[in-house]
C-alpha cells in the first residue's frame, strides 16, 4: 500500500513527498516510514532531506504518522546497500541499507520490490554531489518541523545499534552517485535479515528472525550468478529506453518458443486462529503424509483480536505463528522465507525450497482493508506476487465479512480486494498489476460463506452422514459462483471433509455457545489457471487450538522454464529485426475518442468513460504529461488508468477515464470553485502531443458541505439554486456570530438528523456498531435520500447507515470541534469542566452537533450488553472524526491521539 499521501500531509506547503519507503517489522525493532522530501528554495534549485516517521496503523492519513527524525541530504550524506561477505540471499528478501552522515549512523532494513528500488533511486539523484560551483544546501526550511524522537546529533537513533566500521560489501548511493539498480559490480545480492550488520553485541531481543527459529530455515539462500538464461531475473532488472521495452515485449510474445513445463509441487493452508497463540505443532497440516513441497504458501485470519491489533497495527502474534510456521515445515527439504505480509490479523506466508530461490523474482506484497470507511484490516486481504522461473504467480489471503445473512457484503468484499489490490511493476512506465493480471492465482482464507436455507440440526446430520454434497448444494458460495456474482473462472475441488466452522476450541464439537452457530465451510481454497493439477483437498481436524479447523490443498503446477538455446535464438532475432527498425519513422496513433462528458457526477460514485488508443507502424511509448506550471497531468478528480505505457506495430491500448469525486475535492465542487472541467496531454516519445477534453456536471452534496452551510439549507441542497448553494458554501464559519444572521437557520443539519435518528431507532442494540461497513449501493441510496431530503424512502441495513455517519462526519471541510480549537482540546484532555469550556466556545451550529453527537453516543453504550459497544470503542473512533489536527501542521503523535480519544471520553463518560 502507497503510504506516501499519509507523508504528504504531514508537509507545509511547496515541499513533496517524492517517494515513500517502509522499514520492516521484527521482533523488537519498530516500523518506521521514510519520506524523501524535496524543498524549492526561493533562490532556486532543491533540498532534500530524509523524514523518518513513526506509526502504529496502515498509514492512510497523517493523523496516522508522527515525525521522529529529519536527515538532510546533504554533501556528507551516504546511503549504501550492505551484504556481508560469502552470504547468499534470496530474491524476494529485504534489502538492508546503511546510512551515513558526520553525525550518525544508522543501519535500516527496507522491503524488497520495485517500491524500495525507486526509493533507492530517488535517493541517489537527490544527492547533492561534489560540484563546487554549486552551493552547499542550507536547510533552513527544515526550523518549522518538530521531532518526536533523539536529536540528529545523537549516535544510535530508534534504539538500533549503529552500524559496524568493517565488515559489510557494499554498493553506495550518494556523494554524487546518480543512478541505481540491479545490476551491481560486484554482482551480489540483498540480505534478507543479515546478524553480522548489527555488530558483535547485538541483544538477543534485536537478533534476526532466523536464529530463533531452526536452523535449517534461512532467508539468504539466492545464487548470486545471474546467467543470460535466468530470463525472470533480467526481465525484472531496471530497464531505460524504448529499445529495452522492446526487447522486453517481444520476448513476452514469443515465449513459448523457448519455455517449456515444468511441474512443481505448490502446499496452500489457511487457519482462522481466533486470536490464539500457537499451542501445539502445526506438522499434521504443514507436513505430514504428503512429499516435501517446492513452495508453501500458508495463510492465517484473526491472528490477533485485541482492540489493539484492531485500531492499530502492531501484534506480538505475527512472530509466535512465523515460528510455528518455520517449525512445521516438511523436514526432508530446507526452505526460504521469500516473503511475510500482514493487515491486522490476516497474515500469509511465502517459502521456497532453497534450490529454486535463484529463480524467483519481482516479489511484490500489498494489503487492502474492506473494513469500516475501507480501512480497518479487520476485514480485507493480503497478496504476494511474483515470478517463478517465467511463470506470474499471485497468492491471495482474504478474510470476508462474517454472518450468514451478509453474502453482498462477502461479494463486495472479494470485489473491493479485486480492483483494489496493485502492484507495482519494475518499470515504472509500465501500469500497476491487478490480480486478475497473473498466469496462477491461488485464493485463499477464511471467506465466511456459510450455509442458508437449513437449521443447525438438519445440517448437523447431514454431516453426520457425510452426505456433503447433498449439504454443498446450500453453500452460499457455490451459489454466489454459479451466478457469477464472485471468483468467475475459478476452480474449486470437491468438498470431501466436514465444515470447518464453528467447533469449541480445543475439541471436535460443534459450537454449544449460546449462539449455536451452524457448522459452515468457512475456509477455502480456489485457484484460476491453466496447467494446475489438485492432488488433495482437506482439513486437519488433529488442530484444535481454534474454533476453525485448518485447511489444505496440494497442487501439481506447471510452470514455464527457459530452454537456454531457444531463448539466446529468440533474442538475437529480435535484436536483428530492431536493427532494421531503428531510424524509422516518427510515432503516431489514432485516438477512438477525445471528448468526455461525465453528466450528473455524484459524490463517491464512480463514473469511467474508455477510449482506444491505436499505433501505427512505428513502437511508441506514450504517457500523460502534466500542462505548465500544473502539479499533475489531471485535476484530482480525474485518474487515466493506465496513464503510461508503450505500444508495438499495429497494436492497440484501452485507457479508462476515472472520475471520482471524494472529500478532498467535493467541497470546491459545491461551492464553484472548481468544475468538471479539464484538459489531458497525451505525449508520445519523439513523436506529438494530443488533447483530450473532459466536461460534466457534478450533483451538489451534503458530502463535503460545511455545518453552517448545511444548517442554513431548510430545503434538500437538489432543490436549491446552484448560485444559493455557491453563496452558503462560500460563506464564513464565523457569520453566525459576527451579528449576520440570515433567515431561520437549523439548529443542526437536517442531514445528520436523519441519519441519527434512523440509527436511535433501529440501531441501538445492533452488535459492531460502527465496526462493520455497509454495502456500497446502500451508501449511494442514503445519500441520494439525504440530499433530495426523500428520507421516507431510506432503506439500509443499520451498519450502512452508521458508516454513511462517519464518512459524512470525515467529509466536513471544518471538522466538528473547529481547528482553531484542537490544540485547547488537547491540553484539558483530562479535565472535563475544562474540555466543556472549549466547547462552549465552538460556534453555535458545531456546539449543536458536538453536543447531539455525544447525547446519541450515551445512548449506544447504555445498550452495550446488546450491542457490545464501549467508551473506548467510540473514543478511538469518533475521536480522530470529531478531532483533526490542524492542516498543514505537523501531525499528531501517539500522545495527541491517546489525548484526542481521551477528551471524546471525558463526554461519554459524563452526562452534561
Amino acid at each position: 500500500m502507497d503510504q506516501s499521501v499519509a507523508i504528504q500531509e504531514t508537509l507545509a506547503e511547496g515541499e513533496y513527498c517524492a517517494v515513500q519507503g517502509v522499514l520492516c517489522e521484527g521482533d523488537s525493532r519498530q516500523s518506521r516510514l521514510l519520506g524523501l522530501v524535496r524543498h524549492r528554495p526561493r533562490h532556486g534549485g532543491q533540498e532534500h532531506a530524509l523524514f523518518l516517521y513513526t506509526h502504529r496503523r496502515m498509514a492512510i492519513t497523517g493523523d496516522d504518522v508522527s515525525l521522529d527524525q529529519i536527515v538532510p541530504v546533504s554533501r556528507d550524506f551516504t546511503l549504501e546497500e550492505v551484504s556481508p561477505d560469502g552470504e547468499l540471499y534470496i530474491l524476494g528478501s529485504d534489502v538492508t541499507v546503511q546510512l551515513d552522515t558526520a553525525e550518525l549512523s544508522l543501519v535500516l532494513q527496507l522491503p524488497f520490490g520495485s517500491h524500495t528500488r525507486m526509493f533507492l533511486h530517488e535517493v541517489a539523484r537527490a544527492c547533492p554531489g561534489f560540484d563546487p560551483a554549486t552551493p552547499d544546501p542550507e536547510f533552513l526550511w527544515l526550523s518549522r518541523y518538530r521531532c518526536t524522537g533523539p536529536e540528529p546529533e545523537q549516535p544510535q537513533p530508534l534504539g538500533w545499534d549503529a552500524a559496524p566500521e568493517t565488515g559489510p560489501r557494499r554498493s553506495g548511493i550518494g556523494g554524487g552517485v546518480s543512478d541505481f539498480d540491479d545490476s551491481r559490480s560486484d554482482k551480489k545480492g540483498l540480505l534478507g535479515d543479515p546478524a553480522s550488520s548489527w555488530g558483535q553485541d547485538t541483544p538477543d531481543s534485536l537478533l534476526p528472525r532466523q536464529n530463533k527459529s531452526k536452523s535449517e530455515i534461512t532467508d539468504m539462500v539466492r545464487s548470486s550468478t545471474i546467467t543470460v538464461t535466468d530470463k525472470a531475473h533480467i526481465l525484472s532488472m531496471q530497464k531505460f529506453g524504448l529499445r529495452d521495452t522492446i526487447v522486453k515485449s517481444r520476448l513476452v510474445q514469443e515465449e513459448e518458443d523457448y519455455t517449456y513445463i515444468q511441474n512443481f509441487r505448490f502446499f496452500v493452508g489457511t487457519y482462522n486462529v481466533n486470536g490464539q497463540s500457537p499451542k501445539e505443532g502445526l506438522q499434521p497440516w504443514l507436513s505430514h503424509g504428503i512429499q516435501a513441497p517446492d513452495v508453501y504458501c500458508v495463510g492465517f485470519q484473526e491472528l490477533d483480536l485485541s482492540k489493539e491489533a484492531f485500531f492499530f497495527h502492531d501484534t506480538p502474534k505475527e512472530e509466535e505463528w512465523f515460528k510455528a510456521v518455520s517449525e512445521g515445515l516438511h523436514p526432508d527439504a530446507k526452505y526460504a522465507k521469500v516473503k511475510l505480509i500482514r493487515l491486522v490479523g490476516i497474515m500469509l506466508l511465502l517459502y521456497v525450497k532453497q534450490e529454486h530461490a535463484a529463480h524467483i523474482s519481482e516479489v511484490e506484497a500489498e494489503t487492502v482493508g474492506t473494513g469500516i470507511m475501507g480501512r480497518m484490516g479487520n476485514k480485507g486481504g493480503v497478496a504476494i506476487r511474483f515470478q517463478f522461473h517465467n511463470t506470474s504467480i499471485c497468492v491471495v489471503n482474504s478474510h470476508l465479512a462474517a454472518h450468514t445473512e451478509e453474502y453482498e457484503r462477502r461479494n463486495q468484499d472479494y470485489k473491493d480486494i479485486c480492483s483494489r489490490m496493485q502492484f507495482c511493476q519494475v518499470d515504472p512506465s509500465l501500469p500497476p498489476l491487478t490480480i486478475s493480471k497473473h498466469d496462477v492465482i491461488l485464493w485463499l482464507g477464511d471467506l465466511n460463506y456459510r450455509i442458508e436455507e437449513l437449521d443447525v440440526e438438519t445440517v448437523k446430520k447431514l454431516i453426520e452422514e457425510k452426505a456433503f454434497q447433498t449439504l454443498y448444494a446450500y453453500d452460499q458460495l457455490k451459489t454466489q459462483v454459479a451466478a457469477k456474482a464472485v471468483f468467475e473462472g475459478f476452480t474449486e475441488g470437491e468438498l470431501t471433509f466436514q465444515p470447518t466452522y464453528k467447533y469449541d476450541t480445543g475439541s471436535d464439537d460443534w459450537d454449544t455457545s449460546e449462539k449455536c452457530r451452524a457448522p459452515a465451510w468457512c475456509d477455502r481454497v480456489l485457484w484460476k489457471g491453466k496447467n494446475i493439477t489438485q492432488l488433495s483437498y482437506q482439513s486437519h481436524m488433529a488442530l484444535k487450538t481454534s474454533d476453525h479447523k485448518p485447511v489444505s490443498s496440494v497442487f501439481d503446477i506447471g510452470v514455464k522454464v527457459v530452454n537456454e538455446e531457444r531463448y539466446r535464438k529468440t533474442l538475437e532475432e529480435i535484436v536483428r529485426s530492431l536493427d532494421k527498425m531503428e531510424n524509422a519513422n516518427i510515432p503516431s496513433v489514432s485516438l477512438s475518442k477525445r471528448e468526455f462528458c461525465f453528466q450528473n457526477v455524484k459524490y463517491m460514485q464512480l463514473q469511467v468513460q474508455s477510449f482506444t488508443i491505436h499505433n501505427g507502424q512505428v513502437p511508441c511509448q506514450f504517457e500523460f504529461i502534466n500542462k505548465p506550471d500544473e502539479a499533475s497531468y489531471c485535476k484530482k478528480w480525474l485518474n487515466a488508468n493506465p496513464s503510461r505505457g508503450f505500444l508495438l506495430p499495429d497494436s492497440a491500448i484501452e485507457i479508462e477515464l476515472e472520475l471520482f469525486v471524494n472529500k478532498t475535492t467535493a467541497t470546491k465542487l459545491n461551492s464553484g470553485e472548481d468544475k468538471i472541467e479539464d484538459i489531458l496531454v497525451l505525449h508520445l516519445d519523439r513523436g506529438k502531443d494530443y488533447f483530450l477534453s473532459v466536461s460534466g456536471n457534478y450533483l451538489p452534496s451534503c458530502f463535503g458541505s460545511p455545518i453552517h452551510t448545511l444548517c442554513y439549507m431548510r430545503e434538500p441542497i437538489l432543490d436549491l439554486p446552484l448560485e444559493t448553494i455557491r453563496e452558503l458554501t462560500l460563506m464564513p464559519l464565523q457569520t453566525e456570530d459576527d451579528g449576520i444572521q440570515l433567515e431561520n437557520p437549523l439548529g443542526i443539519p437536517k442531514e445528520l438528523w436523519m441519519m441519527v435518528d434512523y440509527l436511535y431507532q433501529n440501531a441501538v442494540q445492533q452488535e459492531d456498531l460502527f465496526q462493520q461497513p455497509g454495502l456500497r449501493s446502500e451508501f449511494e441510496h442514503i445519500r441520494d435520500c439525504l440530499d433530495t431530503g426523500m428520507i421516507e424512502t431510506l432503506s439500509a441495513s443499520n451498519h450502512s447507515v452508521a458508516e454513511a455517519l462517519l464518512l459524512f462526519l470525515e467529509s466536513l471541510p471544518e471538522p466538528v470541534i473547529c481547528y482553531s480549537t484542537y490544540h485547547n482540546c488537547l491540553e484539558c484532555s483530562g479535565n472535563y469542566t475544562a474540555s466543556k469550556q472549549v466547547i462552549s466556545t465552538l460556534p453555535t451550529f458545531h456546539q449543536n452537533v458536538f453536543n447531539y453527537l455525544m447525547a446519541f453516543l450515551r445512548e449506544l453504550l447504555k445498550k452495550s450488553a446488546k450491542n457490545h459497544l464501549d467508551e473506548n470503542i467510540l473514543a478511538s473512533i469518533f475521536g480522530s472524526l470529531l478531532l483533526r489536527n490542524p492542516a498543514g501542521h505537523q501531525k499528531l503523535d501517539m500522545a495527541e491521539k491517546k489525548k484526542a480519544q481521551e477528551f471524546i471520553h471525558l463526554f461519554l463518560c459524563n452526562s452534561p
